[in-house]
């Protein structure tokens, strides 16, 4: 019972809604706990890779993302916003708390061109906008009360049945709880940033076309959507499609019929 009004005052108490699509979410980090936490591990991750301080790239990317972070001002809390690239071959991208964002020169291949490069990094502004890194964490911490809980409850059980328990409890929450809530994280950065993208008056229509190539570019190594966590490439076309005629009205409002 303790952990039932404990949990209850937690989730209810510490709930905040995301920009934008308006989705009821728990956090329970301040801003700048979050902040400072973002800024440190950027540092880190800067300092131990090889950053692209010059060329018509770097530029690009900079660019990209002053005009993306403009299009968000109406959401941002304040971030000091940073783009950097860094030479790898990971097709990757990532944005930490704060509005620290890299991009992999990996990626650029598959990005293509100056929209599909939009796509991917207001998917990733998105990220850092709607807090999911916290909530994340504040998802496992929930997790972590439940098994707590659980483990309390069964404590009469013989050692095998409690393993046998615990056990389907652990994969019941990765893949009941845990990857459904990352791939949702993962759409709501797509959605978020596909809007961001037509606000900057990128091209919103490059987007699932960007997917097909992360798609094609993946082969077949890619598990199954259920163990990932992320949707697929084709589900991400997909959604992208679906969004797409509110995108272009958003392009069109906010910079004319281009």
């Amino acid at each position: 019972m303790g952990f039932a009004v404990y949990f209850a005052w937690y989730y209810i108490s510490n709930q905040e809604e995301v920009p934008l699509t308006g989705r009821s979410q728990i956090v329970d980090l301040s801003r700048d706990e979050e902040m400072a936490l973002g800024f440190r591990s950027y540092q880190e991750i800067l300092g131990q890779s090889a950053v692209v301080t010059s060329g018509r790239e770097v530029e690009l990317v900079r660019e990209i993302g002053r005009r993306i972070a403009v299009a968000a001002r109406d959401m941002d809390p304040g971030f000091n916003w940073e783009f950097n690239l860094i030479r790898s071959n990971q097709a990757n991208a990532f944005a930490l708390p704060g509005g620290k964002v890299a991009i992999y020169t990996g990626i650029l291949p598959v990005a293509e061109n100056t929209d599909g490069l939009a796509v991917i990094m207001g998917h990733e502004v998105a990220h850092a906008l709607a807090r999911h890194g916290a909530e994340r964490m504040a998802r496992q911490k929930l997790v972590q009360m439940g098994s707590m809980a659980a483990s309390m409850a069964i404590g009469d059980m013989d050692v095998g049945t409690q393993r046998a328990v615990m056990g389907a409890l652990g994969v019941g929450a990765q893949y009941g709880v845990l990857l459904p809530f990352s791939r949702k994280h993962e759409s709501e950065a797509d959605y978020i940033g596909l809007i961001l993208a037509a606000r900057a008056c990128f091209d919103p229509a490059e987007a699932p076309l960007l997917w097909e190539r992360m798609g094609a570019s993946g082969g077949g190594q890619r598990p199954s959507e259920f163990s990932s966590t992320h949707p697929a490439p084709e589900t991400r076309s997909a959604q992208f499609q679906t969004w797409m005629p509110e995108a272009l009205q958003v392009r069109a409002e906010y910079c004319g019929r281009q």
